[in-house]
């Protein structure tokens, strides 16, 4: 995302907000103060959003809550999640209704445990409000709190989930749709004390999608606003993406697409454009794959496209590049491009690096038992991720190492009702993909956590994949696993008090 760059003094302070560890020490006495290299140092406080799950009024949501153990961390803290105040919008004219769900009115039936065990909570039909988050102490290294919603029939039907996200101040969402069928909404949320101003501009196949009624969206404080995404332009198209602005203040954003025959999902933001891009994780029974891709840039985009298979790296036959031109969406059709096999899509620049977005819509099932799923492009998992709300059955990690071979330790948490935490390691080698078979609590009860941390080797990218049929209907969803942002890098600095010395 964007970022404003800050002077050296100003930067220390933010350090110092956020995790609390600005220090100095006593000189020594030779006299020598130079500075010592930044340490990682748990982060002291984290804020989540969390979207309205569902306005079905036969869905049925799920929340789990999970910090990992830390070491390092605060022996004491707290973290909460208090409803938000949500303007709700008809779901067939995107008309703002004027009805309110206040915090005080609704809670989730969820209070965080101690890091190393998750809490669960549920609620049901369309009364679940969007959610703002803030964890602190020894809750705040890694927080991560899972949203998961069950929808048995109409629009957008399935299984949908999202981890909720942190704010910001700038969103790419390639993927999103306003065709035939197709219902998208996104879910702008407030965490602040004063009123955010956001734009959200819509692009397509042409280039940008002309209209004022994206400009200027106030959300209110502590407030969430679903802002229906075909009333933002005339006329109707298949690939588009969406660029969510901040002007002032900032949000949590999230697309939820609906659609009549093939379900729905929650699609998160793709990471911040890049020539290089990896999609991990598309499940192996996949049987439509289709990727949408934005050149942000002035540049137009020409990129290479390979998939990593458990056997190595792979050119889809007629689909070996995609041209991507500068302000414009691109998308290709992949099919069943993976035919049975695990895999992660690997979008590298063929010549001069230009920065693109991307995400796959990806399809499980035929006919009129088919449900669909996103894969934005991630970064790579760094220190370390967490996946929360696992079950013994269903679940589905993917570890992908698209350039230099990796060691990867995975540790299974205790259980929300009960077990023993496992960890195992996996070699993952360069190139590949795998589904690894991820260790389970012992004596499990209830859902458990995922944290996925490299050892050794290049940087691995991953995916967790819940799915649970209903009524022949393979419902799935799926995260991507970047870095939990669990530590911080604090640079270490000696005291010098010759600076207060006139000569």
């Amino acid at each position: 995302m964007n970022r404003t760059t800050l002077s050296l003094i100003a930067g220390a302070t933010a350090l110092a907000a956020v995790t609390g560890f600005a220090s100095l020490n006593a000189p020594a006495a030779s006299g020598d103060n130079t500075a010592k290299a930044a340490t990682q140092q748990p982060v002291e406080r984290t804020s989540l959003l969390c979207p309205q799950p569902s306005t079905s009024e036969i869905a049925e949501t799920s929340y789990t809550s999970y910090t990992p153990v830390t070491q390092g961390a605060a022996d004491s803290g707290k973290a909460e999640l208090q409803a938000a105040a949500v303007e709700s919008a008809d779901s067939a004219s995107g008309k703002k209704t004027g009805k309110k769900t206040g915090k005080k009115t609704v809670k989730p039936a969820l209070k965080p445990a101690e890091p190393g065990k998750p809490a669960t909570g549920d609620g049901s039909g369309a009364e679940p409000p969007a959610l703002v988050g803030t964890a602190e102490g020894k809750f705040a290294p890694g927080w991560t709190v899972q949203e998961t919603t069950a929808v048995a029939a109409g629009t957008g039907r399935g299984l949908l989930g999202t981890n909720c996200t942190a704010p910001d101040t700038e969103f790419w969402f390639p993927g999103v749709s306003t065709a035939t069928g197709r219902t998208d909404y996104v879910h702008l949320t407030n965490p602040d004390d004063s009123a955010a101003v956001v734009d959200v501009e819509l692009y397509g196949k042409d280039g940008t999608l002309k209209s004022t009624v994206g400009e200027g969206i106030t959300v209110q404080p502590h407030a969430s606003e679903p802002i229906l995404l075909s009333t933002l332009a005339s006329g109707q198209q298949t690939d588009l993406t969406v660029h969510v602005t901040v002007r002032s203040g900032r949000v949590g954003a999230a697309v939820q697409a609906l659609d009549d025959k093939i379900g729905g999902d929650w699609l998160a933001a793709s990471t911040d454009p890049a020539g290089s891009l990896v999609m991990p994780g598309i499940p192996k029974d996949a049987t439509a794959v289709r990727l949408v891709a934005f050149a942000p840039g002035d540049q137009d985009a020409d990129l290479k496209v390979r998939l990593a298979l458990p056997s190595g790296l792979i050119t889809p036959a007629g689909n070996e590049t995609l041209h991507v031109k500068a302000g414009m969406t691109a998308a290709a059709d992949l099919g069943d491009v993976t035919r049975g096999e695990a895999g992660s899509l690997v979008l590298t620049s063929t010549g001069t690096s230009a920065p693109v977005v991307a995400a796959l819509q990806v399809v499980r099932g035929k006919g009129s038992k088919q449900e669909m799923a996103f894969i934005p492009a991630t970064s790579p998992v760094g220190g370390r991720a967490t996946a929360a709300d696992n079950s013994s059955k269903g679940t589905t990690l993917a570890l992908s190492a698209p350039g230099q071979s990796a060691q990867v330790k995975v540790t299974a948490s205790a259980g929300s009702e009960g077990g023993t935490a496992a960890t195992k390691t996996y070699t993952i080698k360069g190139g590949t993909t795998q589904d690894v078979d991820a260790p389970v609590p012992a004596g499990l009860k209830g859902t458990y956590a995922l944290t996925v941390e490299p050892v050794s080797g290049g940087p691995v990218y991953a995916s967790r994949t819940l799915a649970s049929a209903q009524e022949g209907v393979p419902g799935f969803t799926i995260q991507t696993l970047p870095d939990d942002r669990g530590t911080v890098a604090v640079p270490e600095a000696d005291q010098d008090l010759s600076v207060l010395l006139k000569k």
